[in-house]
């Protein structure tokens, strides 16, 4: 069996000032440095405005760093954009991709995701590639065909496990308070392994992250399903408590 070390992600979303997300990065690398070692790998994902100062904030610490997402081009005329390689030049390293907000908010197809991930390792970046059903379509019946066919057309043809994660968020799950059954989770995480696996030769080392309401009180059973190499937190990662908390069930 393949050892792949957790990720524990933070999506800060559009929240946070430059002091709230200051103090929030500060206090979560106070706590890794007082850990000293960590179970899994911690990284926080803030918006553009904050990069800058969160990547200074967290030089030389357990925390890394990533953007929420990038252009497919590496630059030209697309105003309120930006490109992976400048997220690469300010210290991230990592950029989220395809999240569901991105896809159902800009329109985003897999198509586009798939181009901006290969941009992201272009310019160095792990792509946290996101994949995901809607309510409807899994009261459908529709997910795996839906998942699957996200991971068959937004994962690059050069992903390797080395720069590419995927993050399996439910749609009907994010933000709502409401979070996917154990048996759910595990159904999908598994059809997104068989498709890396029949895909890449590193396939089974790819880490594939669950997010979805991600919370303390259910991470140590959302991180015990096979298949699930950590989570991608969007709420819980606004408070340092909360977050740590999930951290520590990779203890």
């Amino acid at each position: 069996m393949t050892q792949r070390r957790p990720l524990i992600a933070g999506n800060w979303k559009m929240n946070c000032l430059r002091a709230d997300g200051l103090e929030l990065v500060s206090a979560l690398v106070a706590k890794t440095a007082e850990k000293g070692s960590l179970g899994c790998d911690v990284l926080v994902c803030p918006p553009a405005t904050l990069l800058s100062d969160v990547v200074n904030a967290a030089q030389n610490s357990a925390v890394g760093v990533g953007g929420q997402d990038c252009h497919a081009e590496t630059s030209g005329a697309h105003t309120g954009d930006v490109a992976a390689a400048m997220l690469a030049d300010i210290g991230a390293g990592y950029v989220l991709v395809g999240h569901s907000e991105r896809r159902a908010d800009h329109d985003e197809s897999s198509t586009v995701i798939r181009r901006k991930a290969i941009a992201a390792h272009d310019a160095g970046l792990i792509a946290v590639v996101c994949v995901g059903e809607t309510e409807q379509e899994r009261d459908l019946g529709a997910t795996l065909s839906v998942v699957n066919g996200q991971v068959a057309v937004s994962v690059p043809d050069g992903a390797t496990a080395k720069n590419t994660v995927i993050a399996y968020e439910p749609v009907w799950a994010i933000g709502t308070g409401r979070t996917a059954s154990v048996a759910e989770v595990a159904e999908v995480h598994a059809a997104i392994r068989a498709e890396l696996v029949e895909r890449f030769e590193d396939g089974d080392e790819f880490r594939i992250l669950y997010g979805g309401s991600v919370k303390p009180s259910n991470a140590a059973e959302l991180l015990a399903v096979a298949d699930v190499d950590g989570a991608l937190v969007g709420g819980a990662s606004l408070k340092v408590d909360d977050f740590w908390k999930i951290i520590e069930t990779c203890a």
